[in-house]
Order: C-alpha cells, then structure tokens, then sequence
C-alpha cells in the first residue's frame, strides 16, 4: 500500500533522494499493520540503519515517527481503530 504518512520519495527526515530504504513505523509484530495500513516512510540509509541517527538505533527518532504514523492513522480510522490495532498510544 501507498504511505499515508508521505507522498515524496525522499528521506522523510532530511530530504534527500539518495540511498533510500522504506521504514515500516511499526515494527515487530507491527509491521505486517504498517505495510497494510501505509504506515511507511523513506528514510536515507543513516536515518534508516545507522547510528547514532537512525529510527533503529536512536528511540527519539522511532518515537517520533510513531507518533507521526499514528497521527495520520488516526486521520482516516480514529483513535479507537488505532488503539484496538497497535494496543499503544504513542502521542
């Protein structure tokens, strides 16, 4: 599915159109929901997989993008969907 989160195809934290990898925002268990929901984003491959940076390594960065993805969920199925789906608030 199409990211509900972006419409570009650039890195969602700096904006660049190099070595692009897409990030679901909901790993783990998560991850199959991210990918059926559009839950994904673009992300360079120091803000993807690389530390200190990168939504794998640094919590600020994942927890923001959580918050980002939940946001736009929210927009299109509501709080309650979001919370029987993911069981986390992260806003």
């Amino acid at each position: 599915m199409k990211s509900v989160v972006q419409s570009e195809k650039r890195c969602y934290i700096c904006g660049t159109c190099q070595n692009l990898e897409r990030h679901h925002i909901f790993m783990g268990p998560d991850r199959k929901l991210s990918e059926k929901y559009g839950l994904t984003v673009y992300l360079c491959h120091m803000h993807h997989n690389e530390p200190p940076d990168g939504a794998h390594f640094n919590i600020n960065t994942k927890r923001w993008l959580q918050r980002v993805g939940q946001m736009a969920f929210e927009q299109e199925y509501g709080h309650e969907k979001f919370m029987e789906l993911f069981t986390r608030n992260y806003l």
